[in-house]
C-alpha cells in the first residue's frame, strides 16, 4: 500500500525533494536528534543559514520527516512498501535508499514508543449471567416479568490488568434484539467491502 498523507504533510516533505542526497543525510541527523531530546531550533538556525533559506522551512521539513516515520510506523508499512510511498512522493532512488535506511533503523524503537503511549482500551475478559422471574407484586397478584442480570468482568490495562465489574439488566426482547444487532455488525465486517477497507488500514 502507499502511504496517505495530509496536503499540509506532503508539502513539508516535498520540500525535501529538491535537495541533494548529502542535504537529505544532514535532515535525516536532525531527524535522528528530534526523536531523542525534541526540536532543537540551535541546529535549525545553523542549517538554515547554510541552505539559506528561512528557518520555519527546515523546521517544517524536520517534522514533515518525523510525520512520515511515525505515519508509516502506525500503518506498519513494509521496507517495500515505504520505498513504494517514497518514489511516489518524487524522491530519486539515492534518496529513496537514506530514507528507507532511516526508517528501518528507527522503526522498532518508533513502534516502542507508540504501543507505550498509545490509548489502550479496556478488554473483555469474562461474563457471568443469571435468569430472574418475578411472578407477582403487591399492585399485580398474577404476572411473570423475566429479566436476565449480566455481569461481565473487564480487563483494565491502564490498572495493571486490574478486572472491573459492569453489572447490566435487561428483558429477553431487547437481549433478542442485541443479539440481532450484533450479528448484523458481524456479517457486515465479513463483508467485501470491510474486508478490503481492513487491508488498506493494516
Amino acid at each position: 500500500m502507499l502511504l496517505p498523507l495530509k496536503p499540509d504533510h506532503k508539502k513539508h516533505v516535498l520540500l525535501l525533494v529538491e535537495h541533494t542526497p548529502q542535504v537529505l543525510q544532514d535532515f535525516c541527523k536532525l531527524v535522528i536528534d528530534y526523536l531523542q531530546k525534541g526540536p532543537n531550533f540551535k541546529l535549525y538556525n545553523a542549517a538554515a543559514q547554510k541552505l539559506q533559506v528561512d528557518i520555519n522551512m527546515i523546521k517544517n521539513s524536520v517534522e514533515g520527516l518525523v510525520n512520515l516515520l511515525l505515519e508509516s510506523c502506525k500503518y506498519k508499512l513494509s521496507s517495500e512498501d515505504f520505498r513504494d510511498s517514497i518514489i511516489s512522493l518524487g524522491f530519486s532512488e539515492e534518496q529513496e535508499i537514506i530514507l528507507s535506511k532511516l526508517y528501518n533503523v528507527k522503526k522498532d524503537e518508533i513502534l516502542d514508543t507508540l504501543t507505550n503511549i498509545g490509548f489502550k482500551l479496556p478488554e473483555y475478559h469474562d461474563m457471568e449471567w443469571r435468569f430472574e422471574v418475578q411472578i407477582a407484586s403487591r399492585s399485580l397478584l398474577k404476572q411473570i416479568a423475566p429479566l436476565i442480570t449480566l455481569d461481565f468482568s473487564i480487563k483494565n490495562p491502564d490498572k495493571d490488568e486490574s478486572i472491573d465489574h459492569v453489572l447490566l439488566q435487561t428483558d429477553p426482547v431487547n437481549l433478542l434484539h442485541i443479539t440481532q444487532e450484533l450479528e448484523e455488525a458481524l456479517q457486515e465486517g465479513r463483508s467485501q467491502h470491510i474486508r478490503r477497507l481492513s487491508r488498506v488500514v493494516k
